[in-house]
């Protein structure tokens, strides 16, 4: 409590208590204590009595005193960190530092030293080891002192910042197992600004400040874990906090980081989900401007492209572009808007090869993909058009033509071996299910079951799809429907993908009301639980299990029924008595 004062000459408690101890008369060793270390003002000496008599304690006018100095010290410290010459200033908070630091662990002091410490761009570093070493004076120092200790010392950097990385993956992953299920709102909701007014990022971002070493040190912790778990999630946080200080207009790092630009750019598109022409140009213009000896800035670049957030946007535009291309009679490798989306999500989907092997060059694209399996796609498009004229014709001029029910071998096999090809083939899913048809949906739905590494069963594909499937909720009544959806795709991966199994439950805690009792029924023995099954997936399944048991009609419910069509007893009239 009084750590510090006699260094300064400053008489304490421990100094009063051995003067009460070695004197003969305390009364006058007390007033003579006052007299020394009170505040020595003339005037105050006459005023002092008058509080006696008004009860006020001593100690409680001092206090009073000492908290308004401490405020006018604080304002003033602040104030000399704003006003004249920068090297006169900070030599005047490194002098009174140097005066103050031995009160450092003075609670009542303390935060007059912490607010010097702040204004000051460079501790000395002894100070700094001394506030290192000591738990509580590390914690009580501001974001400013720290960031001058996590630069040379990146273990505990790394402390600081790891629990708000595992918060922010948690944060993800609890949107895309929500029981909310809507195709209006999805993860993909939320635009980049909103996003990055997140209190992870924010943190992060104050954490940085300016400091550039800061900035790449996060930066590496983002790699290293994108490597270690495939986690594209942290992918979007690299973009977020990027664009987190571009919003607070920080150049000192925005100017050194070669994505910037770029990520600027596609945030836009992003906004807007959609890369129009003008901003397509751009982001081929950053991709064509790697220079020779620049290569590792395409792993950075690769990074940014892999953010589930560009790769929706780079789909949802392929999807788009197919469907134009349709109505103009024009084959895919004819559009460079086209190709530049199909380089753009191979450099997304190729980032976890990259940054691992090291070897930072754009992954060649296949020609089959454009010559091929697009071409293939724009043929579903077709067969949707041909279908939904054909059925508007009167019924005498309707063609024989029922809705194509096979998928063509070489589809099924592009969604198995390719990335890309599989990628575009889930968002062309999603795309017929948002549009409601369910001939195109129940067509594709098997070639989904085998997907290059499982993306079908992957958790924001499986997060849209359910979303979109609500669309077809009254198909749901429908036995074929539900055996195709259910039977035929998700079952056959719940049993080895917890994942999976958690998507089913919320998909049918949300529309359990629109299924045929008995497939109902089926569906509960399937999915339930076993014991290896984890906490999420036994609460789901309570979940689910409760609301069907309050659709039950009661026992009471049961014989009152047949109770009715029982013949009514005979009532005696008044007249018959």
């Amino acid at each position: 409590m009084y750590a510090g004062l006699q260094e300064l000459g400053v008489a304490n408690g421990e100094d009063l208590k051995e003067t009460l101890t070695n004197c003969t008369e305390p009364l006058k060793a007390i007033e003579q204590f006052q007299t020394e270390n009170g505040v020595l003002l003339p005037s105050l000496q006459y005023a002092l009595p008058f509080l006696d008599l008004h009860g006020t304690p001593r100690l409680e006018f001092h206090q009073s005193v000492f908290d308004e100095l401490r405020e006018k010290l604080l304002e003033r410290v602040s104030a000399i960190a704003l006003e004249g010459k920068v090297e006169e200033r900070y030599k005047k908070l490194e002098d009174l530092l140097e005066k103050s630091f031995s009160l450092v662990k003075m609670p009542s002091i303390q935060p007059v030293v912490m607010c010097v410490m702040k204004h000051l761009p460079k501790v000395p570093e002894k100070k700094l080891k001394l506030v290192m070493a000591d738990k509580d004076l590390y914690k009580a120092c501001a974001v400013e002192v720290k960031r001058q200790i996590w630069q040379d010392n990146q273990a505990l950097f790394g402390d600081e910042v790891s629990p708000l990385l595992k918060q922010y993956i948690l944060e993800k992953e609890n949107i895309l197992f929500s029981n909310d299920i809507s195709f209006l709102q999805n993860f993909f909701s939320p635009s980049p600004k909103t996003r990055r007014q997140g209190e992870v990022v924010q943190k992060l971002t104050q954490m940085i400040g300016k400091n550039v070493k800061l900035y790449d040190m996060v930066l590496q912790f983002l790699r290293t874990l994108f490597l270690r778990t495939r986690n594209v999630h942290y992918c979007t946080l690299r973009a977020e906090l990027l664009m987190s200080l571009h919003d607070l207009e920080i150049s000192d790092i925005c100017t050194v980081d070669p994505c910037h630009k770029f990520t600027w750019c596609l945030d836009a598109c992003i906004r807007e989900k959609f890369v129009d022409n003008k901003r397509a140009r751009e982001l081929q213009g950053f991709l064509d401007g790697v220079k020779k000896g620049q290569e590792q800035v395409l792993g950075d670049l690769s990074m940014i492209l892999c953010d589930p957030f560009a790769i929706n946007t780079l789909a949802l535009s392929t999807i788009r572009h197919l469907q134009d291309l349709v109505g103009q009679d024009t084959l895919p490798r004819e559009s460079p808007d086209l190709l530049l989306l199909l380089r753009m999500l191979s450099l997304g989907q190729g980032a976890w090869d990259m940054i691992d092997s090291q070897v930072f060059k754009e992954p060649k694209m296949e020609a089959e993909l454009i010559t091929r399996f697009l071409p293939l796609l724009m043929s579903f498009v077709v067969d949707d058009h041909t279908f939904t004229v054909d059925q508007k014709l009167p019924s005498e001029e309707k063609g024989p033509i029922p809705y194509p029910s096979t998928i063509p071998e070489a589809f099924t096999k592009f969604l198995q071996e390719n990335r890309i090809a599989c990628e575009i083939g889930l968002y062309y899913i999603l795309h017929i299910t948002k549009q409601r048809n369910k001939n195109a949906f129940l067509r594709l739905l098997p070639a989904l079951v085998e997907t290059f590494s499982d993306l079908a069963f992957s958790d924001i594909f499986l997060h849209l799809l359910t979303g979109n499937l609500t669309l077809l909720s009254d198909e749901f009544a429908l036995e074929e429907f539900c055996t195709s959806l259910f039977d035929g795709f998700f079952l056959t991966a719940c049993s080895r993908k917890e994942n999976v199994h958690r998507h089913v439950l919320r998909l049918l805690l949300h529309l359990h009301h629109k299924v045929a009792p008995a497939k109902l029924e089926s569906l509960q023995k399937a999915l339930e639980p076993t014991k290896q099954s984890g906490e999420a997936v036994k609460e789901l399944y309570n979940q689910l299990s409760e609301k069907l048991e309050l659709r039950k009609p009661s026992p009471a419910e049961v014989t009152e029924t047949p109770s009715m069509e029982l013949p009514l007893p005979a009532v005696p009239t008044p007249a018959s008595r």
